[in-house]
């Protein structure tokens, strides 16, 4: 009997799913494990579920033991897994994307409102109870329509982005490694890095973290964007340097920033709580009910498939082994 490790409540069908095609080891409670009840926990499985939280690496294969055929994230990113160690005992790893496409975007747009028009400072001032009053220069933000949208990287969440904002008459330029088959019908124009961040009113963030990309966005970076301009990171918090994002906003480098993701998460540099021109949110790109159960729908398709030793719908390319 197949045996699913499942390292935190999965909504929608997937438990019944799960249960359906073998035994089911879930994990204790509804909090974070420690690394001790995890290790525990996926000892001797064949499938592992797990969550960007859960760090994927040598101890944890070596603890899970050889009967491990599939680690299924239950996300679109995964460098909480080590490829390379999974690639080396022959452990499949897949993720899920496409699903939280558009969740991810309008959340990553409601930033770029809420920044661009002050909406956190302004609900702060309300909640505080103090005197205001309406005036010509009360709480004035920038328009949207006729400003630059910089998009890095014109992936599945980049391009949705896009969209929106052509959608509020946004010009949008884009940002990556190659052209992308989806800028001709969002009317994107490639720049180089050091252009678009020059030129761009909102930069918003969608590049996996990766080695190249880890601190994508740093002093010398934010140092190019207009001081009038919006950065947005709903991708992977390393992306951008936390600690020169802090002195950027604080030295009035750039206008604001609305954060989804963070460097050191769950921990969040302390100099972002002081500043008003920050949107802090934690981590909820995806977090719809509607969304969040397709993850965790199709992340079982794919541990169901391991197990019957299928190919699951969305693998992740693994380096090759030596």
């Amino acid at each position: 009997m197949t045996i699913f490790a499942v390292t935190a409540p999965l909504p929608g069908r997937a438990p019944e799913m799960l249960a359906a095609a073998g035994d089911v080891r879930d994990a204790p409670g509804a909090g974070r494990l420690e690394r001790a009840q995890l290790l525990a926990l996926v000892e001797g499985v064949d499938v592992a579920l797990t969550m960007l939280s859960v760090r994927v690496d040598d101890e944890f294969l070596d603890a899970a033991g050889t009967n491990l055929r599939g680690v299924c994230n239950v996300a679109v990113g995964f460098d909480n897994v080590d490829l390379a160690a999974c690639a080396r005992r022959g452990v499949v790893v897949t993720n899920t994307p496409g699903v939280l496409d558009d969740a991810t975007a309008d959340l990553a747009f409601a930033l770029i409102l809420a920044a661009r028009r002050r909406l956190g400072e302004a609900e702060r001032l309300v909640r505080a109870g103090k005197p205001w009053e309406w005036g010509m220069g009360f709480m004035v933000g920038h328009d949207l329509r006729g400003g630059r949208l910089g998009i890095v990287g014109l992936g599945g969440i980049g391009a949705r982005v896009a969209a929106r904002g052509l959608g509020f008459g946004m010009e949008i330029a884009y940002y990556g490694r190659r052209e992308s088959p989806r800028a001709a019908e969002l009317e994107a124009t490639r720049l180089d890095l050091d252009e678009l961040l020059a030129t761009s009113d909102v930069v918003s963030l969608h590049t996996p973290l990766t080695p190249e990309t880890r601190h994508l966005i740093g002093a010398r970076e934010l140092g190019l964007m207009k001081p009038t301009a919006t950065l947005v990171n709903t991708a992977r918090g390393a992306v951008v340097d936390e600690a020169a994002l802090v002195e950027a906003l604080r030295e009035g480098q750039i206008a604001g920033a609305g954060l989804d993701v963070f460097e050191h998460e769950p921990d969040v540099h302390p100099g972002l709580f002081g500043l008003e021109n920050v949107v802090l949110v934690p981590h909820i790109g995806s977090a719809t009910v509607e969304t969040r159960a397709t993850m965790a729908e199709l992340a079982a398709r794919n541990a169901i498939a391991i197990a019957r030793g299928e190919v699951p719908e969305t693998p992740v390319p693994l380096p090759a082994v030596d």
